[in-house]
């Protein structure tokens, strides 16, 4: 097994400790720098032993990283690839009970990925497991020694064979960043495949920039930087165009949708600048338009 571990401004304490979690648990790890101006990731992970950093001169998105990084994986030899996030650190032991989960589901039946569970970095919250369903997606957090059948698993921290990422298909470097897992998901599943969350897997990791404590959700709110609004909402409205889109998400996500514009337009600062990324993300999406921010 190899990780694959994509970059962008990381910091070095947490990058160092995020390595530190992987690299005894796999055979090799390959480092995407997605173009970082503020460290040197070479530099700082050289003289590490079977650790290979891919370092591009711009950003090409999550998307185009992941694929470079898969790619080196599968050159390289290696039959599966430890997708992960920069500010993910393992627990001990983890990639084995994925590996060993894997090997004992794939005597039943196609598997795309299996994915630990992780908890959140800034709450401690032990985050769920999702299944879709209308009008509201049921949440499972499992028990110890559970393998749960799941519709969507997390990118960081899944582990993918190589052979169902070719059967699959990459990532979509279109979609530049934001919603490329639930994607890919999407596709592995109306071609067939399970994907499953393993409940003795664990890690800590984070979404989005802040999290926001808040009386209607238990867990916290979400708040992403304004530009990310740009790509969440756009990317979703492509997701809506697409013939392999559940459309039991589809149903679930426009009320949530219109959640989100009030609560960005209302309760967060920079409400002007997050109504202008979202109404943009939403134009651009309308009209199919795809890759990086715009100017």
């Amino acid at each position: 097994m190899c990780a694959a571990i994509v970059t962008y401004g990381p910091d070095p304490a947490l990058l160092h400790r995020v390595v530190d979690s992987v690299q005894t648990q796999v055979g090799h790890v390959v480092v995407f720098d997605n173009g970082s101006r503020s460290v040197d990731v070479a530099q700082l992970l050289d003289g590490r032993a079977d650790v290979s950093v891919v370092a591009s001169p711009v950003n090409v998105g999550l998307g185009a990283a992941l694929n470079r990084a898969c790619e080196k994986a599968a050159a390289l030899g290696f039959a599966h690839v430890l997708l992960m996030d920069q500010d993910s650190v393992l627990a001990e032991g983890m990639v084995q009970t994925l590996g060993t989960a894997l090997l004992a589901l794939q005597q039943t039946e196609a598997v795309a990925a299996v994915g630990p569970q992780f908890r959140d970095s800034r709450s401690g919250t032990l985050a769920p497991f999702v299944r879709f369903g209308f009008p509201l997606n049921t949440k499972l957090r499992g028990a110890p020694g559970e393998r749960v059948s799941c519709d969507f698993l997390i990118t960081s921290g899944s582990l993918v064979p190589v052979a169902a990422l070719q059967q699959i298909g990459a990532m979509d470097e279109g979609l530049f960043i934001d919603n490329i897992d639930m994607d890919w998901c999407f596709r592995a599943k109306r071609s067939g495949y399970a994907l499953y969350g393993i409940c003795d897997a664990q890690m800590v990791h984070s979404i989005g920039e802040e999290l926001r404590p808040s009386r209607v959700k238990q867990d916290g709110v979400i708040v992403h930087k304004p530009f990310r609004l740009y790509f969440i909402n756009r990317n979703r409205v492509l997701l809506y165009r697409r013939a392999y889109t559940p459309g039991v998400w589809i149903a679930q996500d426009l009320p949530r949708l219109l959640l989100k514009l009030v609560g960005n337009a209302l309760f967060l600062p920079q409400r002007w600048q997050r109504c202008r990324f979202m109404y943009k993300g939403l134009r651009d999406g309308l009209f199919g338009r795809t890759g990086g921010l715009p100017p």
